[in-house]
């Protein structure tokens, strides 16, 4: 990472500032991208990074020029943790698409082809185990993460013989405003087992080293994700057990 130049949305705070600061650590040139600006200053200020705020799905080309010209690394990190089930408004459900999923696809538009004439590039996407699994509570929140490593999967079995890495982080709660937002439903499903940040950008960098796809901070996460592949009506049932559970709750 000496030298490289990183691009980190989403990065005001929680994952995102983590990831950002561990990159700085590793020597990188990193633009802290987050939509409140002063966020964005302040953690770019910290590491001696360049803020730039706004969209994260307008920032490649404001990056590119602020990094001399070359994106190395791009982390896929603003997220909305929408809420809600099959009734949430529709401005729920397109807000939630347009942040966990076609802001990936806009960097990649504007990556990819770079890459492909470097022979190098990294994708980082935040997803969330929420896209391996589900999350009672949040219905446009987990389809659209679902989507998010979809897309994420595709970019690498499409591009990884010409030099793309991807990653998917996949975590369960961490310690963010994220998981306050949550609610009833994250102090059920996610707050028992919750991580620091800092071991969400620990995992991440273990994986780029060894080449894996796939993130998981929390271990279990493939325990669960083979499960509700190899027994899918199970792991349903015991889903639907947690539901009852948070329903009774509240």
């Amino acid at each position: 990472m000496e030298d490289a130049g990183v691009v980190v949305t989403g990065a005001g705070g929680g994952i995102g500032a983590a990831l950002a600061r561990r990159f700085a650590t590793e020597g990188a040139r990193v633009v802290v991208n987050d939509l409140n600006a002063d966020k964005a200053k302040a953690v770019a200020e910290e590491i001696g990074g360049t803020a730039l705020p706004g969209d994260a799905s307008a920032v490649v080309a404001d990056a590119r020029d602020a990094l001399g010209g070359t994106v190395d690394v791009y982390c896929a990190n603003a997220g909305l943790a929408s809420g809600g089930n099959e009734d949430a408004d529709e401005d729920v459900w397109a807000a939630a698409w347009d942040v966990n999923v076609m802001a990936h696809v806009r960097a990649a538009r504007e990556l990819v082809p770079a890459w492909l004439e470097r022979g190098r590039g990294r994708f980082v996407s935040t997803v969330s185990a929420a896209g391996l699994l589900t999350m009672i509570g949040a219905a446009p929140y987990s389809v659209t993460k679902h989507g998010a490593l979809a897309f994420a999967e595709w970019l690498s079995l499409t591009y990884r013989h010409r030099g793309i890495d991807v990653h998917a982080i996949c975590p369960q709660g961490v310690r963010t405003d994220m998981l306050t937002a949550a609610g009833s439903a994250g102090e059920i499903v996610l707050a028992p087992t919750a991580i620091e940040p800092e071991d969400v950008a620990d995992a991440l960098f273990d994986a780029m080293a060894e080449g894996r796809f796939l993130v998981l901070p929390h271990a279990e996460v493939a325990g669960f994700y083979a499960a509700r592949a190899s027994e899918n009506d199970r792991w349903l049932a015991g889903m639907n057990h947690i539901q009852q559970k948070w329903e009774a709750a509240r």
